[in-house]
């Protein structure tokens, strides 16, 4: 975590009347969840208690997200732009950050990006673990159990390969379409996601 004496003598608080635009991100999946306000104290609090503090323009107070829902937005880390008058915080949230229910304050456009709905998907298929497996076929590939599921990886991820050899890109898409549904349920069986997986790209990366 950033030390707030270090942080807070870059911003120039003339320049944003005080008042420092916020725009917070899931670490995860990318999505822009909200933007807000923070002055210094809101700043010195979102770092002490490493959860996100605004400065409510409408209460004309401190405001802790999640003080009222439980929704918390938890700090992973944070960034000044270029200018040095807009912070970026990555969070791990708690929950729905829109007061609406929705996940992000932007839901209509946020949920259409390609990425952000590859991490929702993963965590509809986490939440159909215990489901009824009479009305979904997820549900139903978790209470066949381990083997079944990295069966039907081991299939799909044979079909992909067959339609890469053949040079049928439409039938390519479609086979790996179910490939990367089924690793997505085998990932989430053993209680893993493509996060972990996207962090040991990084460590290969790193070491190239």
């Amino acid at each position: 975590m950033k030390d707030f004496e270090h942080l807070n003598s870059q911003i120039d608080w003339q320049k944003v009347n005080k008042l420092l635009p916020v725009i917070i991100q899931d670490y995860k999946s990318c999505e822009v969840l909200m933007l807000g306000f923070m002055n210094e104290e809101a700043l010195r609090e979102s770092l002490r208690q490493k959860k996100v503090v605004f400065f409510s323009r409408t209460k004309k107070r401190l405001w802790t997200k999640g003080e009222e829902s439980g929704n918390f937005l938890n700090i992973v880390d944070l960034t000044l732009d270029c200018d040095k008058d807009t912070l970026l915080i990555l969070v791990n949230p708690v929950g729905a950050t829109c007061h609406t229910g929705a996940i992000s304050c932007f839901e209509e456009l946020s949920k259409q990006a390609d990425f952000v709905f590859l991490s929702r998907l993963s965590r509809l298929i986490d939440s159909r673990k215990n489901a009824d497996a009479k009305n979904s076929y997820t549900a139903k590939l978790f209470q066949s159990g381990t083997k079944r599921i990295a069966q039907k990886v081991g299939e799909e991820g044979v079909e992909t390969a067959l339609a890469a050899v053949v040079k049928d890109k439409e039938e390519l898409i479609c086979e790996a379409a179910d490939l990367m549904y089924h690793l997505s349920v085998l990932l989430a069986d053993a209680n893993l996601s493509f996060n972990e997986i996207i962090a040991k790209l990084k460590e290969r990366h790193r070491s190239e």
